[in-house]
């Protein structure tokens, strides 16, 4: 059985705690939520069959040791946790991006799940595994896409319900750029005392007339 794969590409990490560093992401396709804000809906149908090992020697061209599978909903797929165990036993950094809705032990802890929290504006937020939140180790990450001041203080009320063990570096706020300024966002935070990381999707800003491939 073959995964089915929208696309592989090589960029700079635009998110998470790896911003700023070259990264290949491996894009699966399907998702079982449709958020309001989604910039990746070429992803819900569109894509190839692919085995392991192909998807595997696409990777090992780009001479590159860090590694993100993303969907889509990458955890939706079968064999998603086969491809992700290849990856760690050749040797790479494996970053699995989540919405959340989905048990995030699928995948071996030795990943770095960046696990979404959604939130009301998305329209998905009923859709969140709370589960998800004891599942998380010291190697994941939290990301709070945030629209307006009612997603933010659902993301700070949610703060509370993280494990300890999570550091705060590693809590993401995120903004909804066509909604919110990067400066009220920021203000939010500072204002309320925030110990968590404040993101600004750097792929859009470094190429911001394109939506696939970066």
């Amino acid at each position: 059985m073959n995964l089915t794969v929208n696309e592989i590409f090589y960029s700079i990490q635009g998110e998470s705690v790896y911003a700023g560093l070259p990264c290949v992401f491996v894009r699966l396709t399907g998702c079982n939520l449709r958020c309001r804000y989604c910039d990746t809906r070429y992803a819900y149908d569109e894509g190839s069959a692919m085995a392991v090992g192909p998807i595997m020697d696409r990777v090992a061209s780009f001479d590159c040791n860090l590694v993100e599978i993303t969907g889509g909903e990458p955890l939706l797929q079968d064999r998603t946790p086969e491809l992700a165990a290849a990856l760690l036993a050749k040797g790479y950094e494996v970053l699995v991006e989540t919405n959340g809705s989905l048990d995030i032990d699928r995948v071996d802890r030795r990943c770095s799940r960046i696990m979404d929290v959604k939130c009301p504006s998305s329209g998905e937020a009923s859709k969140n595994d709370a589960d998800n939140l004891e599942r998380l180790t010291a190697n994941d990450q939290v990301k709070f896409v945030i629209g307006d001041h009612e997603d933010f203080r659902f993301a700070v009320q949610t703060l509370d319900r993280l494990p300890a063990v999570l550091p705060h570096d590693r809590i993401l706020f995120s903004r909804i750029a066509e909604r919110l300024p990067p400066d009220r966002l920021a203000g939010w935070m500072l204002d309320a005392n925030i110990r968590a990381r404040m993101q600004i999707q750097l792929h859009k800003v470094i190429w911001p007339e394109r939506d696939r491939g970066v």
